[in-house]
């Protein structure tokens, strides 16, 4: 048997292991948010840690389409949800306006 192939039933299996995994790992965040408990610096570092990570995210995503640049439209898109979202506008609107931003630069020729 191709090792590529794999049964429904290993199919099923695995999506049930990776659901109880799941499940159980969003359940340990209530029942050990009690016991556990961090200095306050390690809990700062934590939070500015998911803002890097967020913002790394989004900025790999903005700035590249597969092993190149992604052109000017995008990024100008990000920029403006980046400055809606600060402004605290409501996410669609953010969503739409990015959208919406980045489709009439491309449909005036800009990448």
């Amino acid at each position: 048997m191709n090792p590529a192939m794999h049964s429904p039933v290993t199919l099923v299996v695995a999506m049930l292991v990776l659901a109880a995994g799941t499940y159980g790992f969003r359940l340990a965040g209530p029942l050990l948010r009690s016991r556990l408990t961090f200095p306050p610096r390690a809990e700062r570092l934590m939070e500015t840690s998911a803002v890097v990570l967020l913002a790394s995210l989004v900025a790999t995503t903005a700035l590249t389409q597969g092993h190149g640049a992604a052109g000017v439209a995008r990024p100008v898109g990000v920029a403006v949800a980046g400055v809606l979202a600060w402004r605290k506008v409501p996410f669609l609107a953010v969503v739409l306006a990015a959208a919406a931003v980045t489709a009439v630069l491309r449909l005036l020729g800009v990448e």
